[in-house]
């Protein structure tokens, strides 16, 4: 999909408004609401704190709950984010030997670390129904987005998880 830059300054600058006001596990739920609802090929938005060597899945927005709320960092396209502290896009996840399979819709993946001073302490994960859904626009646009979250991410792993 592409993401036009008139598109990426408004979703930014929403963003930033969620951040402002919300903080934690709210804020990140927020995000996640707004990015589903504002992208149409974003069809389960997922943001994960890292938590030892595990990751752990602080918010989310989608039809349905994933059974992956955590995810061991040597497994998985989520893993490789962390561990290589880079954007990972998969283009058809029934090709990866590494994706580990949600939804039976998903077609496609992306998934970007949250760096907090180049390290990796959290992730956007996105899927889509749609093969090849995620292009450079998308990238960028989550690359910038995740920029602004490792505050809120460090504030939902000191919270008391949810009950």
């Amino acid at each position: 999909m592409t993401v036009a830059r008139p598109a990426a300054t408004a979703a930014l600058l929403q963003v930033e408004a969620i951040l402002a006001r919300l903080a934690g596990r709210a804020a990140l739920a927020e995000v996640c609401r707004f990015l589903r609802a504002s992208f149409g090929a974003f069809h389960w938005v997922g943001v994960y704190r890292v938590d030892g060597r595990e990751l752990t899945l602080e918010a989310y927005d989608g039809a349905e709950a994933t059974e992956h709320t955590r995810i061991p960092i040597e497994t998985g396209l989520c893993g490789r984010a962390v561990r290589d502290a880079a954007t990972v896009v998969v283009d058809d996840v029934r090709s990866s030997p590494e994706y580990l399979a949600c939804f039976v819709s998903t077609r496609s993946e992306i998934v970007v670390p949250i760096l907090e001073d180049g390290k990796p302490v959290g992730e956007i994960d996105v899927d889509s129904d749609r093969l090849a859904a995620f292009d450079a626009s998308d990238r960028r646009l989550l690359e910038a987005i995740a920029a602004r979250l490792p505050a809120a991410v460090s504030a939902a792993g000191a919270a008391p998880p949810p009950a």
